[in-house]
Protein backbone atom coordinates (compact mmCIF):
# COMPACT_ATOMS: atom_id res chain seq x y z
CA UNK A 1 0.00 0.00 0.00
CA UNK A 2 1.37 3.41 -0.90
CA UNK A 3 2.09 5.91 1.83
CA UNK A 4 -0.21 8.73 0.77
CA UNK A 5 -3.68 9.21 -0.64
CA UNK A 6 -4.04 11.62 -3.59
CA UNK A 7 -4.94 15.17 -2.59
CA UNK A 8 -8.27 16.61 -3.78
CA UNK A 9 -8.08 18.85 -6.85
CA UNK A 10 -7.60 22.56 -6.24
CA UNK A 11 -11.07 23.31 -7.64
CA UNK A 12 -12.58 21.43 -4.72
CA UNK A 13 -11.11 23.66 -2.02
CA UNK A 14 -13.61 25.40 0.27
CA UNK A 15 -15.02 28.70 -0.95
CA UNK A 16 -15.38 30.31 2.48
CA UNK A 17 -16.95 29.86 5.93
CA UNK A 18 -20.53 28.66 5.74
CA UNK A 19 -20.72 28.92 1.97
CA UNK A 20 -22.52 26.48 -0.29
CA UNK A 21 -19.82 24.92 -2.45
CA UNK A 22 -20.30 24.41 -6.16
CA UNK A 23 -20.14 20.83 -7.44
CA UNK A 24 -16.89 19.67 -9.02
CA UNK A 25 -16.92 18.02 -12.45
CA UNK A 26 -14.74 14.93 -12.70
CA UNK A 27 -15.70 13.57 -16.09
CA UNK A 28 -18.71 13.23 -18.35
CA UNK A 29 -21.07 10.48 -19.43
CA UNK A 30 -22.35 10.01 -22.96
CA UNK A 31 -25.48 8.11 -23.85
CA UNK A 32 -28.28 6.84 -21.66
CA UNK A 33 -26.11 4.45 -19.64
CA UNK A 34 -22.65 5.78 -20.44
CA UNK A 35 -21.86 2.85 -22.76
CA UNK A 36 -19.45 3.43 -25.65
CA UNK A 37 -19.12 1.77 -29.04
CA UNK A 38 -22.45 0.01 -28.84
CA UNK A 39 -23.87 1.16 -32.16
CA UNK A 40 -26.54 3.25 -30.46
CA UNK A 41 -29.16 4.29 -33.03
CA UNK A 42 -31.84 5.33 -30.53
CA UNK A 43 -30.67 8.92 -30.30
CA UNK A 44 -29.44 8.63 -26.72
CA UNK A 45 -25.85 8.58 -27.92
CA UNK A 46 -26.04 12.36 -28.22
CA UNK A 47 -26.85 12.81 -24.54
CA UNK A 48 -23.91 14.30 -22.65
CA UNK A 49 -24.01 14.66 -18.88
CA UNK A 50 -21.25 15.85 -16.52
CA UNK A 51 -20.13 13.65 -13.64
CA UNK A 52 -20.45 15.95 -10.64
CA UNK A 53 -19.05 15.49 -7.13
CA UNK A 54 -20.23 17.60 -4.18
CA UNK A 55 -17.77 20.32 -3.27
CA UNK A 56 -15.98 20.51 0.08
CA UNK A 57 -18.20 21.97 2.80
CA UNK A 58 -17.15 24.79 5.10
CA UNK A 59 -18.10 25.74 8.64
CA UNK A 60 -20.71 25.88 9.95
CA UNK A 61 -21.84 22.48 8.69
CA UNK A 62 -25.16 22.69 10.50
CA UNK A 63 -26.99 20.52 13.04
CA UNK A 64 -24.86 18.10 15.02
CA UNK A 65 -22.25 17.89 12.24
CA UNK A 66 -20.15 20.69 13.79
CA UNK A 67 -20.15 18.96 17.18
CA UNK A 68 -19.04 15.68 15.59
CA UNK A 69 -16.23 17.48 13.74
CA UNK A 70 -15.11 19.29 16.91
CA UNK A 71 -15.04 16.12 19.00
CA UNK A 72 -13.22 14.16 16.31
CA UNK A 73 -10.70 16.96 15.92
CA UNK A 74 -9.99 16.85 19.65
CA UNK A 75 -9.71 13.05 19.61
CA UNK A 76 -7.20 13.14 16.74
CA UNK A 77 -5.00 15.71 18.48
CA UNK A 78 -6.02 19.07 17.09
CA UNK A 79 -6.88 20.88 13.87
CA UNK A 80 -3.60 20.06 12.14
CA UNK A 81 -3.94 16.31 12.78
CA UNK A 82 -7.60 16.47 11.77
CA UNK A 83 -6.68 18.13 8.47
CA UNK A 84 -3.99 15.56 7.76
CA UNK A 85 -6.31 12.60 8.34
CA UNK A 86 -9.53 14.03 6.90
CA UNK A 87 -8.77 15.87 3.67
CA UNK A 88 -12.36 16.72 2.70
CA UNK A 89 -15.64 17.20 4.56
CA UNK A 90 -18.80 17.02 2.48
CA UNK A 91 -22.33 17.95 3.53
CA UNK A 92 -24.76 16.93 0.82
CA UNK A 93 -28.43 15.95 0.89
CA UNK A 94 -28.47 16.24 4.68
CA UNK A 95 -25.57 13.81 5.18
CA UNK A 96 -22.08 14.34 6.58
CA UNK A 97 -19.27 12.49 4.80
CA UNK A 98 -15.68 12.51 6.04
CA UNK A 99 -13.13 11.71 3.34
CA UNK A 100 -10.30 9.98 5.18
CA UNK A 101 -6.82 9.04 3.99
CA UNK A 102 -6.58 5.27 3.95
CA UNK A 103 -3.43 5.23 6.07
CA UNK A 104 -5.39 7.04 8.83
CA UNK A 105 -8.62 5.05 8.51
CA UNK A 106 -8.18 2.82 11.56
CA UNK A 107 -7.23 5.76 13.79
CA UNK A 108 -10.41 7.58 12.75
CA UNK A 109 -12.60 4.48 13.20
CA UNK A 110 -11.18 3.86 16.68
CA UNK A 111 -11.97 7.43 17.70
CA UNK A 112 -15.49 7.28 16.27
CA UNK A 113 -16.23 4.15 18.25
CA UNK A 114 -14.50 4.83 21.55
CA UNK A 115 -14.68 8.57 22.26
CA UNK A 116 -17.54 9.20 24.73
CA UNK A 117 -18.75 12.29 22.87
CA UNK A 118 -18.85 10.38 19.57
CA UNK A 119 -19.69 6.76 20.36
CA UNK A 120 -20.65 5.56 16.89
CA UNK A 121 -21.06 2.03 18.17
CA UNK A 122 -22.88 0.71 15.13
CA UNK A 123 -21.21 0.31 11.74
CA UNK A 124 -23.96 -0.45 9.26
CA UNK A 125 -21.54 -1.73 6.64
CA UNK A 126 -19.19 -0.66 3.87
CA UNK A 127 -20.15 -0.16 0.23
CA UNK A 128 -17.88 -0.13 -2.80
CA UNK A 129 -17.97 2.45 -5.58
CA UNK A 130 -15.99 2.65 -8.82
CA UNK A 131 -15.25 6.07 -10.35
CA UNK A 132 -13.07 5.40 -13.43
CA UNK A 133 -12.56 9.14 -14.03
CA UNK A 134 -11.31 9.80 -10.49
CA UNK A 135 -7.65 9.39 -11.41
CA UNK A 136 -5.64 8.08 -8.46
CA UNK A 137 -8.80 7.21 -6.50
CA UNK A 138 -10.82 5.04 -8.84
CA UNK A 139 -12.03 2.72 -6.07
CA UNK A 140 -13.94 4.03 -3.06
CA UNK A 141 -15.14 2.36 0.14
CA UNK A 142 -17.98 4.11 1.98
CA UNK A 143 -18.69 3.30 5.64
CA UNK A 144 -22.00 4.09 7.34
CA UNK A 145 -22.14 4.73 11.09
CA UNK A 146 -24.82 5.33 13.69
CA UNK A 147 -24.52 6.37 17.33
CA UNK A 148 -27.01 4.72 19.64
CA UNK A 149 -25.66 6.58 22.66
CA UNK A 150 -26.05 10.00 21.08
CA UNK A 151 -29.59 9.85 19.78
CA UNK A 152 -29.20 7.97 16.51
CA UNK A 153 -26.72 10.33 14.86
CA UNK A 154 -25.48 9.14 11.48
CA UNK A 155 -22.33 9.93 9.51
CA UNK A 156 -20.37 8.43 6.65
CA UNK A 157 -16.65 7.85 6.13
CA UNK A 158 -15.27 7.53 2.61
CA UNK A 159 -11.84 6.18 1.64
CA UNK A 160 -10.34 5.90 -1.83
CA UNK A 161 -7.51 3.97 -3.44
CA UNK A 162 -6.15 3.72 -6.99
CA UNK A 163 -6.72 0.87 -9.42
CA UNK A 164 -3.04 -0.03 -9.44
CA UNK A 165 -2.83 -0.20 -5.62
CA UNK A 166 -6.30 -1.29 -4.43
CA UNK A 167 -5.46 -1.65 -0.74
CA UNK A 168 -7.40 -0.33 2.28
CA UNK A 169 -6.88 -1.43 5.91
CA UNK A 170 -9.53 -3.80 7.21
CA UNK A 171 -11.78 -2.39 9.92
CA UNK A 172 -12.81 -5.79 11.28
CA UNK A 173 -10.58 -5.43 14.34
CA UNK A 174 -12.64 -2.39 15.42
CA UNK A 175 -16.04 -3.26 13.93
CA UNK A 176 -16.21 -7.08 13.60
CA UNK A 177 -19.50 -6.82 11.67
CA UNK A 178 -17.52 -5.48 8.71
CA UNK A 179 -16.24 -9.01 7.99
CA UNK A 180 -18.80 -10.02 5.37
CA UNK A 181 -19.25 -6.47 4.06
CA UNK A 182 -15.56 -6.19 3.25
CA UNK A 183 -15.68 -9.59 1.55
CA UNK A 184 -18.51 -8.35 -0.65
CA UNK A 185 -16.62 -5.18 -1.62
CA UNK A 186 -13.60 -7.33 -2.49
CA UNK A 187 -15.79 -9.72 -4.48
CA UNK A 188 -17.66 -7.04 -6.44
CA UNK A 189 -15.01 -4.29 -6.77
CA UNK A 190 -11.60 -5.84 -6.08
CA UNK A 191 -10.68 -3.70 -3.07
CA UNK A 192 -8.14 -5.59 -0.95
CA UNK A 193 -8.75 -5.08 2.78
CA UNK A 194 -5.36 -5.61 4.40
CA UNK A 195 -5.60 -7.52 7.68
CA UNK A 196 -8.98 -9.12 6.98
CA UNK A 197 -9.13 -12.57 8.62
CA UNK A 198 -10.43 -14.39 5.52
CA UNK A 199 -10.81 -12.20 2.44
CA UNK A 200 -12.57 -14.61 0.08
CA UNK A 201 -15.43 -14.22 -2.36
CA UNK A 202 -18.87 -14.18 -0.81
CA UNK A 203 -21.27 -14.05 -3.80
CA UNK A 204 -19.33 -15.29 -6.81
CA UNK A 205 -17.56 -18.67 -7.13
CA UNK A 206 -13.99 -18.71 -5.85
CA UNK A 207 -12.57 -19.08 -9.36
CA UNK A 208 -14.68 -16.29 -10.89
CA UNK A 209 -12.59 -13.90 -13.03
CA UNK A 210 -12.91 -10.18 -12.36
CA UNK A 211 -15.18 -8.09 -10.16
CA UNK A 212 -18.71 -7.69 -11.55
CA UNK A 213 -19.68 -4.24 -10.23
CA UNK A 214 -16.71 -2.39 -11.62
CA UNK A 215 -17.51 -0.01 -14.48
CA UNK A 216 -15.02 -1.76 -16.78
CA UNK A 217 -16.70 -5.14 -16.33
CA UNK A 218 -18.52 -6.39 -19.47
CA UNK A 219 -22.28 -5.76 -19.42
CA UNK A 220 -23.20 -9.11 -20.92
CA UNK A 221 -22.25 -12.06 -23.07
CA UNK A 222 -20.29 -13.81 -20.31
CA UNK A 223 -20.51 -17.61 -20.42
CA UNK A 224 -21.69 -18.97 -17.07
CA UNK A 225 -21.10 -22.53 -15.96
CA UNK A 226 -23.28 -23.70 -13.10
CA UNK A 227 -21.48 -26.30 -11.06
CA UNK A 228 -23.41 -28.84 -9.02
CA UNK A 229 -26.88 -27.46 -9.81
CA UNK A 230 -29.51 -29.93 -11.02
CA UNK A 231 -33.08 -29.61 -12.24
CA UNK A 232 -35.27 -32.65 -11.51
CA UNK A 233 -37.61 -34.01 -14.19
CA UNK A 234 -41.11 -32.51 -14.18
CA UNK A 235 -42.76 -35.50 -12.49
CA UNK A 236 -40.35 -35.24 -9.56
CA UNK A 237 -40.64 -31.53 -8.91
CA UNK A 238 -42.45 -30.20 -5.91
CA UNK A 239 -46.10 -29.38 -6.46
CA UNK A 240 -47.38 -26.00 -5.21
CA UNK A 241 -51.06 -26.62 -5.99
Amino acid sequence: MSETTPQPPESNLPAGPGSTPDPVQRGERRGLFGAKGGGDTSGYGGLVRPTLYPGAATRPYGGYFDEVADELEAALGGAEAFGESIYRVVVDRGELTLHVRREDLLTVLQALRDEPALRFELCLGVSGVNYPDDVGGELHAVYHFQSITNGGRRIRVEVSCPDDDPHIPSGTGIYPALNWHEREVWDMFGVVFDGHPALTRILMPDDWPGHPQRKDYPLGGIPVEYKGGTVPPPDQRRSYS
